[in-house]
């Protein structure tokens, strides 16, 4: 096991085919599920409005850095699906950006 990094991952889709009932139940919560809910978690943070078109999942992935960028979108969007699989929830593709917070430059004022 080599050198871990921690990746924030942003992983967006599209509802397609939801049933009566997931319809309902992603109404039923859609408030607690707004932009300004959102957090980088290792579960993740859903968000998506009324139309239920479209959503994004953001999940903090930690792993080894020779694996890069990629698995960590992949192991993302493995979350993102086993998750909305669970709660029954259809979805089309999905997309993934990912940031390399130990690589991030931060500039600070002076």
């Amino acid at each position: 096991m080599g050198t871990q990094h921690t990746y924030r991952v942003i992983v967006r889709g599209t509802f397609d085919g939801l049933s009566e009932d997931s319809r309902s139940r992603l109404l039923a919560e859609v408030e607690a599920h707004g932009l300004s809910a959102m957090r980088f978690t290792r579960e993740g943070s859903l968000a998506y409005d009324r139309t239920l078109r479209h959503f994004s999942y953001r999940l903090v992935v930690v792993s080894d850095v020779e694996d890069g960028e990629e698995m960590a979108a992949a192991i993302a969007e493995d979350r993102v699906e086993a998750a909305l699989r669970d709660l029954g929830h259809a979805h089309g593709p999905l997309k993934s950006t990912v940031t390399d917070m130990d690589t991030m430059k931060i500039n600070r004022k002076r």
